[in-house]
């Protein structure tokens, strides 16, 4: 892998998905899904671009694979709930695509809501909000708070 295309991965990964991943959450209704479907497409970045080159726009690049990883997910999740549901899918996707494109801003502070649900401890609701949104792994998170890794993790 070329360092080049690696390191590209990573900046467009810490600067977009945080922007990224509150619009899949919605797209989806599912905070794992969302994040399984950013961390595929950061997969398929760091296996197409030491090959193809890095795009003009890597951010770009990330959040259309990651649209599509989630679209492909609602279609899968609804044909194993009917088959008679297989017609219709072509239509909602450019509803879904509209959608996503749509009030990120209305996105990210859901997500900031979400993080910051009362029923969260203080230092959890910090810590989601970090990774969620902030882009921050867990081990930077848990130098922060000064605690080791696998506490942090729970």
């Amino acid at each position: 892998m070329s360092e080049a295309a690696h390191a590209a991965a990573a900046r467009a990964w810490r600067e977009e998905s945080g922007r990224i991943l509150p619009g899949l959450i919605r797209l989806l209704g599912d905070w794992a899904a969302a994040e399984e479907a950013l961390q595929d497409a950061l997969e398929a970045a760091l296996r197409h671009w030491p090959e193809e080159g890095i795009p003009a726009r890597p951010g770009a690049w990330l959040t259309t694979a990651a649209r599509r990883r989630a679209l492909d997910r609602l279609r899968r999740q609804r044909l194993r709930q009917t088959t008679a549901l297989a017609e219709e899918l072509e239509a909602p996707e450019a509803e879904l695509e509209a959608a996503l494109d749509s009030s990120i801003h209305d996105d990210q502070l859901r997500a900031i809501f979400t993080c910051c649900h009362p029923a969260l401890a203080p230092e959890v609701q910090t810590a989601l909000t970090l990774a969620t949104l902030g882009g921050l792994r867990t081990d930077e998170i848990a130098a922060a708070y000064l605690v080791p890794v696998p506490t942090m993790a729970q």
